[in-house]
Order: C-alpha cells, then structure tokens, then sequence
C-alpha cells in the first residue's frame, strides 16, 4: 500500500448509449501532496451497492483514491434519473429498509446484464481517456450487487480488467443461465471475494459453486468467508455495518490492486 495522498473529488458525467451517467470521480491530488508524480494513477471503476451512489461511496472512492488510485463511482441507474434515484435516509436501519428497497426493486431488476455490460463499456472507456488514469488494464471492486457486475466486467471485457474484487455480493452462483459465474471461463484477471457468512443471498452452496468454476477455469483467485459478517457490512451508514470486517476487505483490496495493477 502507498503513502496516504490528498485526494481531489468531482462529479462528472458519462456519455451512455442510453443518455448520459452521473459519476463521483476521486483521484490523488498530486499538485498538493506530490507535485513531482506522474498525475495519472491505476484506474478502478467502482460499482455500488443496491442502495445507490451517496456519501458513503464517495467516503469509500476517496479512501482508495488516497491510496493512489483513480476511481469511478457511477450511477448504474442513471436511466431513472441522477442519484440519490430515490429518498435515502441519513442511516439505513430495518424498519427503513422494506420501504426503501419496495421503491428500488423494480428499478434495479430493469437493469439487466446486457444493459449493464453495455454501459461497461461506456465507463471503461471513460476512464481510458482520463487524463487522471494511467494507461493500461483496470481494476473493479464491487458491493452487493455490484460485486456480480465487477465478476460480469471482467469476463465480458477481459483485456480490460487486471484485477476484480467483490464483497458480500449476492447470487453470484444461481442455476439462472445467466448467473455471473458462467463467465469464470472468460475471466483472465485475478479476483478476490469477501463474503459474508451471515448473508441469505449468497448461501454456502453457491460460494461452493464459484469457488468451483474459477478454480476448473483456472483463474487465479482467493474466495473468504468473513465470519458474523451481514449483507452490506461495509456500508456505515447501515444497520449491518462491521467495522472488523471492513477493514478486513480494505486490507484484501489494497493487497490485489497494489500487486495487480
């Protein structure tokens, strides 16, 4: 891991096929903390979590960012407007999730694969003309369901993507003919997954299940179990925040983006 740098955070926009993607974008500030470095850093394009693009994500990017990346955080539901796409709360507990995900649901399932791929490309090819990103393959690191769109990236777009990550995704591993682990064959970046042992959407069977299709496609990866861990222990403005286990999955990212990229 590098020295922590002062980080510089913008609001950019993405052109789409569809329109056009409101973005957080987070890069070291080399003209105050290391006016004598290369201002292009490794890029990471970061995919949220069912909750959307919020402070909380822009706190997580600008952490990477400080440790010597430039990161992009879209909104993958840009179609229905820019972010917050609906009413957040400041903290996210159990009574305010029911009514939160009742309004999210619907539109999150209109975001399907082919739609998402879509506008994978959209984003790395953003970043591969930002003057912030240094030349080269990405990486991705990805949360809730963000975690199956980072494994998606990186077998849809594999001379792209140098190194994924993906923390308490869910369904990673379903009997659906689409599930994200089908791609495992594709996939020639390293990965890492940090999941949850407290977690419905991801049961044993199907990290069994992932863990078995990149070990048969030979992709170099490190599958973990983080015990009593929930659904979205990373994200600390909700109830299933760990502060254990979060730090756990910084020392895990850190590890993969710094040796891999």
């Amino acid at each position: 891991m590098t020295d922590v740098r002062d980080v510089r955070g913008t609001s950019v926009n993405i052109p789409t096929q569809d329109g056009s993607a409101d973005a957080y974008l987070a890069h070291p500030d080399d003209n105050i903390a290391h006016p004598d470095d290369n201002t292009a850093h490794p890029a990471v394009l970061f995919y949220m979590d069912a909750i959307g693009l919020r402070p909380r994500l822009k706190e997580m990017a600008d952490r990477l960012a400080g440790a010597g990346y430039t990161v992009l955080v879209p909104n993958l539901l840009y179609r229905h407007g820019p972010a917050p796409v609906v009413e957040l709360p400041d903290f996210i507990d159990a009574a305010a999730r029911p009514v939160l995900f009742e309004q999210l649901i619907p539109i999150i399932q209109e975001l399907t694969p082919e739609l998402a791929m879509r506008d994978a490309d959209a984003y790395l090819s953003w970043l591969a003309a930002c003057p912030q990103a240094a030349d080269g393959p990405v990486g991705t690191t990805g949360y809730c369901m963000g975690a199956g769109l980072a494994l998606r990236t990186a077998g849809t777009y594999p001379e792209r993507v140098a190194a994924a990550a993906g923390f308490h995704g869910a369904r990673l591993a379903t009997d659906a003919p689409d599930s994200p682990h089908l791609l495992a064959g594709r996939v020639t970046a390293e990965l890492y997954f940090g999941h949850a042992d407290q977690d419905a959407s991801l049961p044993p069977e199907q990290i069994e299940r992932l863990d078995k299709a990149f070990t048969e496609a030979g992709v170099r990866h490190r599958s973990e179990v983080y015990t009593g861990a929930h659904h979205g222990y990373t994200m600390a403005d909700t109830a299933a925040y760990d502060a254990k286990a979060t730090e756990r999955h910084w020392a895990a990212l850190l590890d993969l983006f710094d040796r891999a990229l």
